[in-house]
């Protein structure tokens, strides 16, 4: 391969594609928390990063619930419960992801807008205590 040319795209990662209805949920996620934060154009390539965070916690999220969800009905026992701890360690990583995209974010805010993200992320620790039911 010639230097400076771009790996081949086997070598980068894939990010699986979102679902409809998750596309729209994350993207009004997303443009919810930015107005509500005031995100500056100095600010938008932190935002951008923290966003694209979580665009990719939601598609490997949602493809990980399609595949269980497609494999759920022939599983067995073993099987179920590893396919759980995998969701439950992709959760795990996707959130530490999206907080150290959230740390540089949050280092760059006025202190009027550190008041408003330390307002709504303690309005939905509750909500986060209390997880719903899956369908």
């Amino acid at each position: 391969m010639p230097p400076g040319s771009p790996p081949p795209a086997a070598a980068q990662p894939a990010t699986p594609a979102l679902s409809g209805a998750t596309q729209v949920a994350v993207d009004q996620r997303i443009r919810t928390l930015q107005s509500q934060l005031g995100i500056t154009e100095t600010q938008l390539p932190l935002w951008n990063a923290f966003a694209q965070a979580m665009r990719n916690n939601a598609a490997s999220t949602d493809a990980l619930f399609t595949q269980r969800a497609n494999a759920v009905a022939s599983m067995s026992a073993v099987d179920n419960m590893h396919s759980y701890a995998q969701i439950a360690r992709t959760y795990a990583d996707n959130t530490e992801r999206l907080a150290t995209a959230f740390d540089s974010l949050y280092a760059s805010l006025t202190a009027t807008q550190k008041q408003a993200a330390d307002t709504l992320f303690r309005a939905q620790a509750p909500a986060a205590a209390h997880p719903r039911t899956r369908r």
